[in-house]
């Protein structure tokens, strides 16, 4: 590896962690590592803060196989002006100044860094960037890592980790105090666009006057700058379902929003992951909107699973909770235009409820997809959204 430029370390770099709340202005940089994943499955954090990022300037995505590359192109054929870099060091020229943060943008199935992560990690620390870690391994805990931090005076985000056993919260009903609708945004396999599909759609009501909050399940979402949130998947099983009722509670409250929807993470169905559950529970919630991927033949890293139809996802989901699933969204991998307007066709006449896809279709119909399903949010707005 070529040898990176030379940037003063900043003095203002604090030990303390930043307050993980929502930054409008975007006044955080960052670069983003994804070696050989932007725009691929494992990719979905890098691929996520490229979308939507809240809290970051992305300035570059580090992924030598797509390196020259448009990321807008790459994901949704639409350039952003982020570009696909090689390297560090191509990282570090076209930022011009040293980045806030180095984001590690990879979701492996391991939740571990290689040997090659970690020297680069360390690398970034060495140059005075702050770590995102959205990994199951917390580098906080790690003596290498932690000293490093505090030789160059730099904060390390370990986005996973779980607040202290001590507090963690167990559930105790008092989701039933919050009055207005719940909406979980679950699917048919895990890394699939749940979170993409319920930040469009809390997005897209938002921009029309009706407020929605969205709550975080996963890194990314956290990543991005979820005001409200938790890595469901590294909570100890027991507090999973009161971690999230307390946390839709304290958005309910300090919000006081119209809607209010839940990020959903792997798939009811799915034997690897049981967040989906936790979710259904913790939430109980008034609908469910999923999320599926027609041309997916196999589970994520599970050739041997096939997919699941959304039908037979539906009536495990409706069975398993007191709720109705309102809506289906289209990931469109691999699908050209004509064949999305088909499975929608297809899909609504077999499933009788809407279907859309949150990135290709207008946002209009996921408006109407939640005001049909509960039309006291909608009050006398129009829902005349583009």
């Amino acid at each position: 590896m070529s040898e990176s430029p030379t940037f003063p370390k900043r003095a203002e770099h604090s030990i303390a962690a930043p307050t993980p709340t929502t930054d409008p202005d975007r006044s955080l940089t960052a670069i983003v590592y994804c070696e050989s994943n932007f725009g691929g499955i494992d990719g979905k954090t890098a691929n996520g803060l490229v979308r939507h990022s809240e809290k970051y300037q992305i300035r570059s995505i580090i992924d030598s196989e797509n390196a020259g590359q448009d990321t807008g192109l790459i994901l949704d054929n639409e350039p952003n002006g982020i570009p696909v870099v090689g390297d560090l060091t191509e990282a570090l020229t076209h930022a011009g100044k040293l980045p806030d943060y180095f984001i590690f943008g990879i979701a492996p199935a391991t939740g571990m860094l290689s040997v090659v992560e970690r020297r680069l990690m360390l690398k970034a620390i060495e140059l005075g960037m702050n770590i995102v870690n959205g990994l199951h391994e917390f580098l906080n805990d790690d003596p290498e890592f932690a000293a490093a931090a505090a030789r160059s005076n730099v904060v390390i985000r370990d986005i996973r980790r779980p607040r202290a056993k001590k507090d963690l919260r167990v559930f105790s009903g008092r989701i039933a105090d919050v009055t207005c609708p719940c909406i979980a945004v679950l699917g048919t396999d895990c890394a699939i666009g749940k979170r993409t599909t319920a930040t469009v759609m809390a997005g897209a009501l938002n921009d029309m006057g009706i407020k929605a909050v969205m709550i975080g399940t996963g890194q990314t979402g956290l990543i991005q700058g979820a005001r409200y949130g938790m890595a469901l998947d590294a909570v100890p099983s027991q507090f999973c379902a009161g971690e999230l009722e307390a946390t839709i509670l304290e958005a309910f409250e300090g919000e006081n929003p119209d809607v209010i929807f839940i990020e959903g993470q792997g798939s009811l169905s799915h034997p690897a992951y049981s967040t989906s559950s936790f979710i259904l529970r913790g939430s109980c919630p008034d609908g469910v909107i999923l999320q599926h991927a027609p041309k997916r033949v196999h589970r994520c890293d599970f050739e041997q699973m096939p997919m699941p139809n959304p039908a037979s996802e539906i009536n495990l989901i409706e069975t398993f909770a007191a709720t109705k699933v309102i809506g289906l969204t289209l990931n469109h991998e691999d699908m050209t235009d004509a064949e999305v307007s088909s499975a929608i066709t297809l899909y609504e006449q077999e499933l009788g409820i809407p279907v859309t896809d949150a990135l290709t279709r207008p946002k209009k119909d996921l408006i109407d997809m939640v005001l049909s399903a509960f039309p006291q949010i909608g009050g006398n707005l129009s829902t005349g959204a583009a």
